[in-house]
């Protein structure tokens, strides 16, 4: 009898453990929290993680060509762009074809220059007001720390910019949005930046594949969120070293001090 009353207590327990699978079942029409991003193995993650300056570099020409158009870059300078392997003339030479505004001259007043390498990189629209007009109300963020400034960034940003699909049966897609299950609402103002493959026609000859652009562009924007990742993690490895050697020295004194003491 007790026997049957043990049974008896397991099988709401079991119940509970194994829910029916159609509980499980998510209604995609009516979800609107946003997925976790997909896991990429980038080169510039872990202890010893460097840069990919091929894909940075055209990664900038992403930038350039795709996103700059309504991004802005506030933080970086077009001298940056030698610490990813453009040379000194090349530098000059793209930030020259940009006007930034200067001032005020002799009479008091504002103008605009050609860009100097010492300049930060000029940005799409003058203002806020003038950013959030062009772009039926929405204000596209600066991408300077876009990485560090969502959760898992370079996956985020990956996932968000593969991410665009059309929006599922039923559900309630607002006017100028575009669906992407990787942003919070699953509703974003920004339509799908990168399409197709060969948007972009890549200077060193690369296969530009959507999965190649999308790639580039997140090395570019780790780069630009944290220029001085390389150094920094060299120094930690100096420093790990120098400790390591220190520890054995002190290891070694201690011993040869209280080796006579019993």
């Amino acid at each position: 009898m007790k026997k049957y009353f043990l049974i008896l207590l397991f099988i709401p327990n079991l119940a509970l453990a194994n829910p029916s699978h159609s509980d499980n079942i998510i209604d995609e029409s009516k979800a609107t929290f946003a997925l976790h991003p997909k896991k990429l193995n980038w080169e510039f993650e872990g202890f010893f993680g460097r840069f990919d300056k091929a894909s940075i570099q055209r990664g900038y020409q992403v930038y350039k060509e795709v996103c700059s158009a309504c991004h802005s870059l506030k933080l970086m300078s077009y001298r940056n762009l030698q610490d990813i392997g453009f040379s000194e003339a090349e530098v000059k030479q793209i930030a020259s074809e940009y006007l930034v505004t200067d001032g005020p001259n002799d009479d008091g007043d504002m103008f605009e220059r050609p860009a100097l390498p010492s300049d930060k990189f000029a940005p799409p629209y003058p203002n806020e007001q003038s950013a959030r007009s062009a772009n039926g109300g929405a204000y596209p963020p600066d991408l300077s720390l876009i990485i560090k400034a969502r959760h898992d960034g370079p996956n985020y940003v990956y996932s968000l910019l593969n991410g665009y699909v059309d929006a599922p049966d039923g559900f309630d897609l607002a006017n100028g949005k575009n669906y992407n299950p990787y942003f919070e609402g699953r509703q974003i103002s920004m339509p799908a930046p990168i399409n197709d493959d060969g948007q972009v026609e890549y200077k060193d000859g690369t296969i530009a594949t959507k999965e190649q652009i999308i790639i580039d562009v997140v090395n570019f924007l780790q780069y630009a969120s944290e220029p001085e990742t390389e150094q920094r993690k060299k120094m930690g490895v100096r420093t790990m070293i120098f400790l390591g050697i220190l520890l054995v020295l002190l290891v070694l004194a201690k011993r040869a001090i209280w080796k006579n003491v019993k």
